[in-house]
């Protein structure tokens, strides 16, 4: 590979790791706001809005897997995780800091919004921490058992199977916490699982489109990895 090919590679991983990264950190500030969504009348569903941004963790996870390797994808993840670390300090921090007088924002106001964060970040990142690792070790297993073919399957089995996961065990957690009533679990878990598998589906065809782009772009074969130093 040529340099400037090699330069654009890199490029283009640093902004699939942000995307990644940016997803998840959002995802566990908005998380507190619940919306219903009406999919052509055949299901209702009732989830946090911080689920959103939390498929395209998985669609990059599994772009970065299959372009430049399971050490990259683990590093991406690896990385997310500090990400949230500092966000919950920061969290914390400003929490604690008592407001002035004119402040726009009240402590009342801004613990209301982000004080149940801090647990949010810790449940979210223990559930994807697992979630993530499992998803890149299965995504790998199917990558080698079918000697780079078969790209829809590795990335839906890999996918659905983490998505349950992560969705079984943050859930667990938030209301292990007392952030989320036990009577939702089970709605909240239907829910959750459905809208990501149906997400998880929805997104083949851009895997599909971005491996594509890829593999005609830096000349790769099928299986064949960018290798970044």
């Amino acid at each position: 590979m040529n340099p400037k090919n090699k330069d654009l590679a890199f490029n283009i991983y640093l902004i699939l790791a942000s995307v990644f990264i940016a997803s998840l950190v959002v995802s566990n500030l908005i998380f507190q706001k619940f919306f219903t969504w009406d999919f052509f009348g055949i299901y209702t569903f009732e989830i946090s809005v911080g689920i959103l941004p939390y498929p395209a963790t998985f669609l990059v996870t599994d772009l970065i897997s299959e372009i430049y390797g399971r050490k990259k994808a683990n590093q991406v993840v690896i990385t997310g995780i500090f990400a949230s670390a500092f966000s919950l300090l920061i969290i914390i921090l400003s929490d604690i800091a008592q407001a002035t007088s004119w402040s726009p924002i009240g402590n009342e106001v801004f613990h209301q919004v982000f004080g149940l964060s801090a647990l949010a970040v810790f449940a979210s990142t223990t559930a994807y921490l697992v979630a993530q690792f499992v998803d890149i070790r299965i995504y790998h297993f199917w990558k080698n058992k079918t000697k780079g073919r078969h790209l829809w399957l590795r990335n839906n089995f890999s996918t659905i199977f983490s998505q349950f996961l992560d969705t079984f065990s943050v859930l667990f957690l938030l209301c292990s916490f007392g952030v989320i009533e036990w009577e939702l679990f089970g709605i909240l878990l239907l829910n959750g699982f459905l809208f990501k598998l149906l997400i998880a589906l929805l997104d083949t065809p851009l895997l599909y489109l971005s491996v594509f782009w890829f593999r005609k772009k830096f000349g790769l074969k099928v299986g064949e990895e960018i290798v970044l130093v």
